[in-house]
């Protein structure tokens, strides 16, 4: 099973997954399982979860944000790049979908790398800084409502340290950004934010990819 990038043929996609992906038995079902849930669109592609766990290693990330688990593929893929002693902070509200995740965590030995906080995400982060963990965290991944995203973002570049990395996912919008006749919430959400990003004084690079739905990538200054 694979899932396609609206950006580029099926062909294409299909070759780039037959050349490059590792993806192992475990992550190949956790994502069969997941393709049978009613909101399976939500699921990250094999090649993105690869790109993240390459990220982590290059990094040598130990302090993970993710805002948005869903089943648990994408913390799956980052909390098996991570050293033991790594801690990945995962933040949801729904208890149904993250057991599914809790089951695959384990199942890989990770289960203890993953700190699972159910609740609102916003409530999540600004708890973490409560408890003085501003500039701790050396990567942040937003994948959760689109409509809170301006909010996750704040949070998590005061969460992270000085040259830690942030990565938004469905910046693309399916193509959406680019239509002018789109006025929807969502739509202009993701279009503002991406230009703020663009010229936020605090972040000292940023690059938009087309991986799966758009990455959008900020490091800290």
């Amino acid at each position: 099973m694979s899932i396609g990038n609206p950006y580029i043929s099926p062909e294409l996609y299909e070759y780039i997954l037959a050349t490059s992906l590792r993806e192992d038995d475990l992550g190949r079902d956790l994502r069969e399982v997941t393709a049978r849930l009613p909101e399976s669109n939500m699921q990250i592609s094999p090649d993105q979860g690869q790109f993240m766990g390459m990220l982590v290693k290059l990094m040598d990330a130990t302090r993970i944000i993710e805002v948005g688990v869903f089943t648990g593929y994408s913390s799956l893929c980052m909390a098996r790049a991570m050293r033991d002693e790594g801690t990945l902070v995962a933040c949801d509200i729904s208890v149904e979908y993250t057991d599914v995740a809790r089951r695959y965590w384990a199942r890989a030995g990770v289960v203890d790398r993953i700190d699972l906080r159910i609740g609102p995400a916003i409530e999540t982060l600004d708890g973490l800084i409560r408890e003085g963990r501003a500039g701790e965290f050396d990567l942040a991944f937003i994948d959760a409502d689109k409509g809170n995203y301006p909010g996750y973002y704040e949070r998590c570049l005061s969460l992270l340290r000085s040259g830690g990395l942030m990565i938004l996912d469905n910046i693309l919008w399916s193509g959406r950004v680019v239509d002018p006749a789109d006025t929807g919430r969502q739509t202009s959400i993701l279009r503002d934010l991406s230009a703020y990003v663009g010229r936020d004084s605090r972040v000292v690079d940023t690059t938009l990819l087309p991986v799966a739905d758009g990455l959008l990538m900020a490091r800290k200054a």
